[in-house]
């Protein structure tokens, strides 16, 4: 096989007709694009990883405003990071993001080592071709790029076989990208390149009729545009349980604790978890043997990529507890601490207060 499949154009005919389109087409106006710093252009890449455009708008213009210099990120405590972070999801970027900017101050001398793709690929959260968008996007050196959006694009227009996770599809999509990455107009082509797999060639409905490719597209041609790229080969998402115990003292708050700082939600604050009820009484009669427990609200599921987590809400009472920790804390709803939460756990919270309401209503 190949290391690569024939291109559907020179490199010259490809960068003409793709930098037509975006001139034309293309996202011109982002926050990230106003001022082109490489620390600006990092964070940009790093929340845009697996999330749109639109959502990611709002929360690089909160943590910019918080944290306008690298600097100030690698000061800042994890906890308002992750507080910045939460409802992004996909956590591991935030405090990744947070240790390469310490990294950065201290063997780097505060500056992204944005003349060494190899020194900004080490970096963690980082990785080759994010190393290579902020290399292009914000110094203008030519660097090759290959996010999802590209992957999704390039295996499309030569159709090329197998799941882009394995290897040797993936070096086959690097030789592409390679070999179409231009030496001018680097700033402009790379995100041309994002935005056409974005906003045209798009997951499951590419915009055939309005594609700049359409006439050289193999899988096109085909008429299995949603054919590629292969999707990764399926399993099914195991079900995890949990029951989430919902503590409230006398004056209304909850009783959270944070989470290690690796593994699930590391390093967020939420609520404590257990297997199952008996483990959770278990714990309340070592902790808070005075506590009244309450009927468990209804279940919910919450999606990670590898399992679906069964969440039980158990509410329960104390009028206050002797010591709770340094892991733990009492969360004011009515005031509430800037705080890195879990998404769940943010909806559970910010449902308190009708649920106190009511129960004052009733007494």
């Amino acid at each position: 096989m190949s290391e690569m499949p024939a291109p559907v154009l020179e490199p010259e005919a490809f960068q003409q007709r793709l930098l037509a389109w975006f001139d034309q087409h293309g996202r011109h106006d982002l926050p990230w694009q106003r001022q082109r710093t490489p620390y600006r252009v990092w964070v940009s890449e790093i929340m845009l990883q697996q999330t749109q455009v639109a959502t990611v708008i709002p929360y690089f213009e909160r943590f910019m405003a918080r944290f306008p210099a690298l600097g100030d990120l690698a000061e800042a405590p994890q906890d308002e990071v992750l507080h910045l972070w939460t409802g992004l999801g996909y956590y591991a970027r935030g405090r990744n993001l947070h240790r390469a900017a310490r990294e950065v101050m201290m063997e780097h001398a505060g500056e992204l080592p944005v003349a060494s793709l190899d020194a900004l690929a080490a970096l963690p959260g980082i990785g080759r071709s994010t190393a290579g968008a902020i290399v292009a996007q914000s110094t203008g050196r030519r660097a090759v790029i290959l996010d999802g959006n590209v992957k999704r694009s390039l295996a499309r227009l030569h159709a090329v076989e197998g799941w882009p996770g394995r290897p040797a599809v993936e070096r086959r999509l690097w030789a592409l990208a390679e070999h179409y990455t231009p030496h001018a107009r680097v700033v402009d082509y790379t995100q041309a390149m994002m935005d056409f797999g974005a906003t045209l060639c798009r997951r499951g409905t590419p915009d055939c009729g309005h594609c700049p490719f359409a006439d050289v597209c193999v899988a096109h041609a085909r008429g299995e545009e949603r054919r590629f790229p292969e999707a990764k080969p399926k399993k099914a998402l195991p079900t995890r349980t949990t029951r989430m115990l919902v503590l409230r003292d006398a004056e209304g708050r909850v009783l959270l604790e944070q989470r290690p700082a690796r593994g699930l939600w590391g390093g967020l604050w939420g609520l404590p978890q257990f297997d199952d009820p008996e483990t959770l009484r278990t714990w309340l009669e070592v902790h808070a043997p005075a506590a009244e427990l309450d009927p468990a609200w209804p279940a919910f599921h919450h999606t990670f990529s590898h399992f679906r987590l069964e969440i039980t809400p158990q509410p329960a009472r104390v009028d206050g507890l002797d010591s709770i920790g340094e892991t733990r804390c009492w969360y004011d709803p009515a005031n509430p601490p800037r705080l890195g939460l879990a998404a769940p756990v943010k909806a559970l919270l910010a449902s308190l207060a009708p649920f106190a309401l009511a129960a004052s209503e009733g007494a």
